[in-house]
């Protein structure tokens, strides 16, 4: 088995589509039969979406000092709107969820990207180590 992301971003467009179409109940109750759909088949490890961007902040670290900006952003392309976190057995599989996700409209787009796990880093660094035994205090593992 291996944990991968589905990370939602859609165009500033396609987020003013769905909420203009759908109301907060409705995506509500999509995105929960979804989820639902997910813990049923035991895959679903965490899933989280995000505050409206424009409530947010970005570090720019382009130049020699961090430079903290105060959303809305300037030009945006795609929003990162929120992630999933499942646990299946192949891409294959990660994919086929994928293509079930609700509220995905054109301007959407949903990227995965399966999560290394602890034991694919070295074994012999102190970090790996700090980090599995908080891991294991935490009973992450």
């Amino acid at each position: 088995m291996a944990k991968y992301m589905l990370i939602m971003r859609a165009t500033d467009e396609a987020w003013a589509t769905v909420s203009e179409t759908v109301t907060f109940d409705e995506m509500l109750s999509t995105m929960g039969r979804y989820n639902e759909e997910l813990i049923n088949a035991g895959v679903l490890i965490a899933a989280e979406g995000m505050e409206d961007a424009a409530k947010g902040v970005v570090i720019d670290f382009a130049g020699e000092k961090p430079v903290v900006t105060d959303g809305p952003y300037g030009e945006t392309k795609e929003l990162f709107g929120g992630f999933y976190i499942i646990e299946v057995a192949s891409q294959e599989e990660a994919i086929e969820w994928g293509l079930r996700m609700p509220m995905m409209v054109p301007g959407s787009k949903l990227e995965i990207r399966r999560v290394p796990g602890i034991d694919e880093f070295p074994q012999d660094s102190e970090w790996v180590l700090k980090e599995k035994a908080w891991r294991e205090r935490t009973g992450q593992v």
